[in-house]
């Protein structure tokens, strides 16, 4: 019930910021007034319609986020910011100034005839006994994936030298680029690497 109840609360937060920045940006101008910046009279028309501020909103309070959120997930949610938003949006959830799209979702749901995805695939237990099991192994390292070198902890950077060896050496780069993709598909398993 959290994820839809936190969806519920983002949506309204997100139109919280929408009136907010909306009102703080709208531009009312009293008659015999110079327009703002020396503007034309149809961009100070557009300045007067809150619309600056849907523009800014969306840009950056909405698409920036998922596209950072999208590209990097671990990082992005594990920020304390993150935290204090989530619950910021469940709080408002809890609130029950939207209680009625539960309402309106049951009534959709039921003239739509929509069922949970598991009615159509399964549970992951049912598509591995069919030998339709999730499958790790299409996805891809590098931009927007973080990922670590092994053995090393969290607050420890590459050695210098390694990092040099890299850079100067295709083969131990590819060595460790193979290891990085054998730790990744094994999962949480042992690793075997052969040293070439």
């Amino acid at each position: 019930r959290n994820l839809p109840g936190f969806m519920v609360g983002r949506q309204m937060c997100v139109t919280l910021c929408f009136f907010i920045v909306a009102r703080v940006t709208t531009i009312k101008l009293k008659d015999g007034d110079d327009n703002i910046f020396g503007v034309g009279d149809g961009l100070q028309k557009f300045f007067e319609t809150g619309l600056l501020g849907a523009l800014i909103t969306t840009t950056v309070a909405s698409i920036t986020w998922q596209l950072v959120a999208s590209a990097f997930p671990m990082a992005f949610l594990s920020t304390p910011v993150t935290y204090v938003l989530l619950r910021f949006c469940l709080f408002l959830e809890w609130t029950g100034l939207c209680q009625g799209s539960w309402v309106v979702a049951r009534l959709l749901r039921r003239a739509a005839g929509y069922k949970r995805d598991e009615v159509y695939i399964g549970t992951a237990e049912e598509r591995a006994r069919r030998n339709k099991a999730d499958d790790a192994s299409h996805l891809k390292t590098g931009v927007g994936h973080i990922y670590k070198l092994p053995t090393y902890a969290d607050h420890l950077t590459m050695p210098s030298a390694l990092q040099e060896l890299l850079a100067s050496d295709p083969a131990v780069r590819k060595f460790v680029d193979d290891l990085m993709d054998s730790v990744h598909s094994a999962g949480n398993a042992e690793v075997k690497a052969s040293v070439p």
